[in-house]
């Protein structure tokens, strides 16, 4: 019995980040506009980074399940 994830408030963060982000990329100050790129570029890193971090994780608990099995097994 497998239940999908809801990630609907995520999704509603993400939009919101996203679009306030369109809206300052329209700000009449260049500081703040030239923000706005190096911003998106944060969130992707960041994203990127717990994807690497959740398969690193993951590869972890396979290897520990491995070792226990085998403990287990002696």
């Amino acid at each position: 019995m497998f239940i999908k994830e809801d990630n609907t408030y995520n999704e509603i963060r993400a939009k919101s980040l996203d679009q306030w982000l369109d809206e300052m990329s329209k700000h009449e100050d260049i500081a703040v506009r030239g923000g706005v790129k190096l911003t998106r570029e944060y969130v992707e890193h960041l994203e990127t980074e717990i994807s690497r971090l959740k398969e690193e994780i993951e590869l972890k608990n396979q290897y520990l399940k491995k070792v226990i099995t085998e403990k287990r097994g002696q």
